[in-house]
């Protein structure tokens, strides 16, 4: 019998695997690129309020201010180096795995580059309240379209399966890359906070909601019968 530790941990892990069914496929493919548009729109939202980032961002955003290269293509190219860390891993990508790694980047750069950033107090906090909630929302979309998880993602599950309490990995990569993150000058604040307080729970709702699951066998016989 698999002790309470493997079921916890498989169950977290099954949120990011890829299902072995193709049943929904178009969906799942305009469901995926719909939450990782989305995605890349919230993590501008919270880089235009200035009140502070998402650690993985605090990381981008130091390494542009030393390097004059946009936060979207630091994104971009951060996520491929944490690709690489799932060779000794074993993590299979699929095309959510890499439709992430080219995609939120590039929408920021250009949501960056279009959309100057709010002096008023009210607007920024707004900026950074619907930055949140629409970030909980499109990792909902995203993951539940189940085409492979991002490249950040997978690297916490991969380390979590070789036995590895899942908590203590994610607390951990999040940890590190917020410390180096704000060592290069990347924006901790309350934004910071709000985001580790509110993504989990956000999470929580919006996975399971958008979560496509296959077809029963005999809906599916029915609907290639129908004319």
């Amino acid at each position: 019998m698999r002790s309470l530790w493997s079921r916890r941990l498989g169950a977290a892990a099954m949120a990011f695997v890829p299902p072995p069914s193709r049943n929904q496929l178009p969906r799942r493919v305009a469901q995926l690129f719909a939450g990782l548009l989305l995605y890349g729109v919230s993590d501008s939202l919270l880089v235009l309020g200035t009140l502070g980032l998402d650690p993985w961002d605090v990381f981008h955003q130091g390494l542009s201010l030393h390097t004059g290269i946009p936060i979207g293509t630091w994104s971009i190219l951060v996520g491929g180096g944490v690709l690489l860390l799932w060779i000794p891993l074993r993590q299979r990508p699929g095309l959510g795995t890499l439709a992430n790694v080219v995609l939120i980047g590039s929408v920021m750069d250009v949501v960056l580059a279009a959309i100057p950033a709010p002096h008023a107090l009210l607007l920024r906090a707004l900026f950074l309240a619907t930055g949140v909630f629409m970030n909980g929302v499109a990792t909902g979309c995203y993951i539940g379209a189940g085409l492979g998880p991002g490249p950040r993602d997978g690297l916490m599950v991969g380390l979590a399966a070789r036995g590895h309490s899942l908590r203590v990995v994610r607390t951990a990569i999040e940890l590190t890359v917020l410390a180096a993150g704000w060592l290069l000058g990347g924006d901790v604040g309350l934004g910071t906070v709000v985001y580790a307080l509110a993504i989990g729970p956000l999470a929580h709702v919006f996975i399971p909601r958008f979560t496509i699951t296959a077809a029963p066998a005999g809906a599916r016989a029915a609907a290639s019968a129908a004319p």
